[in-house]
């Protein structure tokens, strides 16, 4: 098992996870995170502190194609250890649903 970052991460980023990874699996896109499901210990540690609701055990119905997105955007993002600042309108973008199409795969800063 694996911990996967979903759709909801999108546009908001908060980033509480970074904080509390212990093996610093996490990495950062122009509009949300994704988890290395190798890297991923699947500790769980993560899943309470995102405030966005996006992180879920891909034992959940549904997320092949997230744990695809995660892996595949993985290898291309840089890691992210430390947690930066929310993007300004985060709560704005909270609890929205579709922003699939909303993914950037431009890498983040």
């Amino acid at each position: 098992m694996t911990y996967v970052v979903t759709e909801q991460c999108i546009k908001c980023k908060y980033q509480d996870c970074v904080e509390v990874c212990p093996v610093d699996c996490f990495y950062e896109g122009e509009n949300m995170l994704v988890i290395n499901p190798d890297e991923c210990i699947d500790c769980g540690v993560c899943e309470p502190e995102c405030p966005a609701e996006a992180i879920m055990p891909d034992t959940e119905d549904g997320l092949e194609e997230w744990l695809s997105i995660n892996a595949k955007l993985a290898k291309s993002w840089p890691n992210i250890t430390a947690k930066k600042d929310t993007p300004p309108d985060a709560d704005d973008w909270k609890g929205k649903p579709g922003k699939k199409a909303m993914l950037s795969e431009t890498p983040g800063s």
